[in-house]
């Protein structure tokens, strides 16, 4: 009973032998990602076209109940830059940025998205992920930062300029372009230009300088920080609120309160979609990231428990007043590498911005939007990879078409549309890789027992009988193209007495796949030709077993292939001996 309960509750697992070193490493780390998260989650809010507390509401409770139920011992939840922005599509078409009807509905697309994972995760479909190829995931990430880096520059320039797709969002900048305000453009420049420094240049000068790698660590991730902080003080100092400067404002100084998302039939119809994909794509970006970091310390992680992990903390998103949140890379890797023992970490990280939403909201009050907008630019740039392209043109066209298709469909046509015909080519993709298996005509490598293509080495064959080594898995999508290829050899061949499939790398065959092989044997028989099975697993010699084919099977099943190369051909004698001598 209680190995059960600690599947489901991991924090029985590492809480037990949690210790003075492990509690002063997650302290360190807590600081550090502290300190990186107030900015970011500020910024990512108003991305979601939320207050800007929303940001910090959805960075508290998720991350309490992450450390209860999640595997990973690094991974830091909460608002991230993709999921932020497919937010701001989804809610931004059921109501109005700036209503109670957005706050409400964002709410509920956090309860709909934890739900689902929730679901997902008790019936253990976490493996559904892996329908989604990551070329066409690097193409989505890669569109999505291109989109929330333009979708920013309206802040940076103080403009009012709207759009979903990349064409909309820069026709408005251009039509807006003469209502630049200087001075947030400064501001926002310096920003941007400041951070990029800070990411590249500013843990190197400061190591030169002597200080240790902690000092400078800490310092970097405190850039944002800094940046916030001088230019909320230039513009409270110089009054450039009332010069056009747009700010953040009043944010409410309190923990976040208790809140009901939207229950109305309607809103959750047309919430349920977007919440679906936010929840594939989210888990995906979570699993990676937690796999990789997990990878570095050989701990392992559970996929299906991540999904209740992550489902439950975008369920105490829905409830105090946050949005939908999952694993984001950046401050996973910072709590990673500032020593992160356990989740108590992110606990700690919780415990520094509840603080932090209790008694330095008022200090954002002049904080500029355009510093916000710079901070999200920063950091989404990291993003955008192009180089996929490149390197899927050069390995494989099929998954260049996949990888261009989404990031020119999410680029023209919004997040929704390319997230949704991201999982479409996916499953698309497989589906076409599969319906044309690789199956290599094998012979005998002379003075040995293996079989290799014919057309990749000097083998020996002959004329009488064809083997085929299957290279995948038969189903209902491949096996007209097995039965295909089959009948179109044997009408090649007059000599043919002996048709041999090879199912080393067979690990299925369904009903259809069978049918196929039925009409196969039936044919072959017909024509006074043999089909026999070599080398086939034992799980698919049982489903067979079950059947009427193997005593309709007008040939025989060998072990090895070499054994039926010596009962067909006779040869297998006359090849030992003359490896022996």
């Amino acid at each position: 009973m209680s190995a059960r309960l600690a599947r489901y509750l991991p924090i029985l697992d590492w809480g037990r032998g949690y210790g003075r070193h492990a509690l002063t490493n997650d302290l360190i780390a807590a600081v550090i990602v502290t300190i990186m998260l107030i900015p970011q989650s500020l910024a990512y809010a108003l991305l979601a076209g939320l207050p800007p507390q929303a940001g910090l509401y959805a960075s508290i409770v998720p991350i309490l109940l992450y450390a209860v139920f999640g595997t990973s011992r690094a991974l830091a939840v909460g608002p991230v830059a993709v999921v932020s922005l497919l937010t701001a599509s989804a809610v931004g078409q059921v109501a109005e940025q700036g209503t109670a009807g957005y706050a409400v509905a964002a709410l509920t697309l956090a309860l709909l998205s934890g739900g689902f994972l929730l679901l997902l995760g008790v019936l253990r479909l976490g493996f559904l992920a892996n329908f989604l190829s990551h070329p066409v995931i690097a193409g989505f990430i890669t569109a999505s930062g291109v989109l929330i880096a333009t979708s920013q520059f309206k802040h940076l320039l103080g403009v009012d300029a709207g759009g979903h797709t990349l064409i909309e969002m820069v026709r408005e900048l251009a039509t807006h372009l003469d209502d630049t305000s200087g001075l947030t453009l400064l501001i926002g420049a310096g920003a941007t230009a400041f951070l990029f420094w800070v990411r590249k240049g500013l843990k190197p000068l400061l190591r030169r300088l002597g200080a240790g790698p902690l000092v400078a660590d800490i310092a970097t991730k405190a850039g944002p920080v800094a940046a916030v902080v001088v230019t909320t003080l230039a513009v409270f100092g110089f009054g450039l609120a009332d010069q056009g400067v747009a700010i953040v404002g009043d944010v409410p100084q309190s923990l976040p309160p208790l809140t009901m998302p939207g229950l109305a039939p309607d809103l959750l119809r047309q919430l349920v979609l977007p919440a679906i994909l936010i929840s594939i794509i989210g888990f995906v970006e979570s699993i990676s990231v937690a796999q990789t970091l997990a990878a570095k310390k050989r701990q392992r992680i559970d996929p299906d428990q991540e999904l209740i992990g992550l489902g439950a903390a975008n369920l105490g998103a829905a409830f105090t007043g946050g949005y939908p949140v999952t694993g984001g890379f950046a401050r996973s890797v910072v709590n990673f590498d500032a020593g992160a023992e356990t989740p108590a970490a992110g606990a700690f990280t919780a415990i520094g911005l509840a603080i932090a939403a209790l008694a330095l909201t008022p200090l954002v009050y002049f904080l500029p939007k355009a510093t916000l907008a710079a901070t999200i630019i920063v950091a989404v740039l990291s993003l955008i990879d192009l180089s996929i392209l490149k390197n899927t043109w050069r390995y494989s066209r099929s998954d260049f078409a996949a990888v261009a298709a989404t990031i020119t469909l999410t680029l023209a046509l919004g997040v929704e549309i390319g997230v949704a015909s991201g999982v479409i080519l996916s499953i698309v993709l497989h589906l076409y890789k599969t319906s044309q298996p690789h199956v290599a005509e094998v012979g005998l490598v002379p003075g040995t027992h293996h079989f290799r293509n014919i057309h990749r080495h000097d083998v020996t064959t002959d004329p009488r009988m064809l083997t085929l080594r299957v290279d995948e898995s038969l189903y209902f999508v491949n096996a007209r193209f097995l039965e295909d290829l089959i009948q179109r050899r044997v009408s090649e061949t007059r000599e043919l007495r002996h048709v041999v499939l090879m199912c080393s790398a067979v690990n299925e065959i369904d009903y259809s796949a069978l049918e196929s092989l039925e009409a196969v044997n039936q044919r072959l028989r017909e024509v006074g030709i043999g089909l026999h099975l070599s080398e086939v697993k034992g799980p698919v010699m049982d489903r067979l077993k079950t059947t009427h084919f193997l005593k309709d099977l007008n040939g025989e099943v060998f072990l090895a292939q070499y054994d039926a190369w010596c009962r067909l051909t006779g040869k297998g004698e006359d090849d030992r001996a003359s490896a022996a001598e």
